[in-house]
């Protein structure tokens, strides 16, 4: 029976961080490999009467913090995480608990034999590096158009004023029927609608995952979100920091339902735990996952999104790309009954078109605001009860 462990990160913080593996086998035929769910967590201090250590020059030994009585190798079920396939109520329910943890504590996991090729992604973060490395003649090319989509699809670099330092791609779905693809290089269309194809399926996995993890009656969030026309693809190159400033990207909530990201081996992704920056160690075979404001908002905050930044490193570039699994726009998002009138509860967010909190948030790549607590969030839309 496969064994449920604690793995490491690369920066050791009090109380010590660590990531949970829990195995299991995705729904879907076409991916035929198992999945690991790695939930960012927290450890309390009381893991140290357990043997827990923590060092800047060895890796901490860690034990799950759902229950520190356990020895630092806890046995789980090995099941898969969709309940259909799942004929044990004790073991469905095992796994599905936690799967909710981590989208209640954390908003924030990694998922491993996601069903992603790994050459795929290999060959996508080169092209990316490749076309980042034209100049930017030859990137202004591919500009958004005045009057085009919102996010602006096309290459932005962030104004020289910006306090984040970086330069993107982005691609829209082909359902937009909107595409902005660089001629250089030839096989990068190809590359990120293949791309493209991977990351939606993921998403409607995800999406059924979570939706049975909130309670819901079957296909909610699916019927809800069946147009795909607003995802798209982003690729990043941060510019090396200096010794004055190394932020990447400010501290954020992603403002869409899920966010997909492959980061290259420099690393620089962190997200906020207890009000500590948690650094997510990369690794090529894993793909970061976090809840956006949407679910947030339709869970009426039983579901958080996941505060997060980049922090450049120095001396070299840092090179990621993301795959923002959203909502159509005209969508009206507002807590879902099932967390407010059915249960007594007030809601605690106004209701809102998608593209009208996509809008406001997009102003940040055109018109940065001079201070980061200037930037549009979820709380735009709070209600004071």
């Amino acid at each position: 029976m496969p064994l449920c462990k604690w793995q490491g990160i690369s920066r050791v913080l009090a109380p010590p961080v660590a990531l949970l593996t829990v195995k299991g086998w995705l729904l879907h035929s076409w991916l035929k490999h198992p999945m690991q769910l790695l939930v960012v967590g927290q450890l309390h201090l009381m893991a140290l009467i357990h043997g827990v250590t923590a060092s800047k020059s060895k890796e901490a030994t860690l034990i799950p913090a759902a229950n520190m009585a356990v020895r630092s190798r806890q046995e789980i079920l090995w099941t898969r995480p969709h309940p259909n396939f799942i004929e044990d109520e004790d073991r469905k329910k095992k796994v599905m608990e936690r799967i909710r943890e981590a989208c209640v504590k954390y908003s924030f996991f990694q998922i491993e034999n996601h069903g992603i090729p790994l050459e795929l992604l290999n060959r996508a973060m080169d092209l990316y590096k490749i076309f980042f490395d034209c100049s930017d003649e030859d990137k202004l090319l591919v500009s958004p158009k005045p009057g085009g989509t919102v996010p602006p699809a096309g290459y932005l670099k962030s104004p020289q004023h910006s306090d984040e330092k970086n330069e993107h791609l982005l691609i829209l779905n082909a359902s937009s029927g909107v595409s902005v693809y660089p001629k250089n290089p030839p096989q990068f269309k190809q590359v990120l609608e293949e791309m493209i194809s991977h990351f939606t399926k993921l998403g409607v996995l995800l999406e059924s995952i979570i939706s049975e993890c909130l309670g819901l009656p079957p296909n909610t969030l699916a019927k809800f979100n069946n147009d795909r026309s607003w995802d798209f693809l982003i690729g990043l190159h941060y510019f090396p920091a200096t010794e004055a400033e190394d932020n990447g990207k400010s501290a954020h909530e992603d403002g869409n339902c899920i966010t997909f990201v492959y980061q290259d081996e420099v690393g620089g992704l962190e997200v906020k735990k207890d009000g500590q920056w948690i650094p997510i160690a990369p690794s090529k075979h894993k793909l970061v996952v976090n809840i956006g404001d949407v679910i947030q908002a339709l869970s009426n905050n039983k579901f958080k999104s996941a505060t997060h930044r980049v922090v450049r490193p120095r001396g070299k570039s840092r090179y990621s790309y993301a795959f923002y699994y959203n909502l159509q726009g005209n969508k009206w998002v507002e807590p879902l009954p099932q967390f407010t009138k059915e249960i007594g509860e007030s809601a605690k967010y106004k209701g809102f078109f998608y593209k009208e909190y996509v809008q406001l948030r997009a102003r940040k790549w055109t018109h940065p605001p001079s201070r980061p607590e200037d930037l549009i969030h979820l709380t735009h839309y709070s209600i004071s009860n």
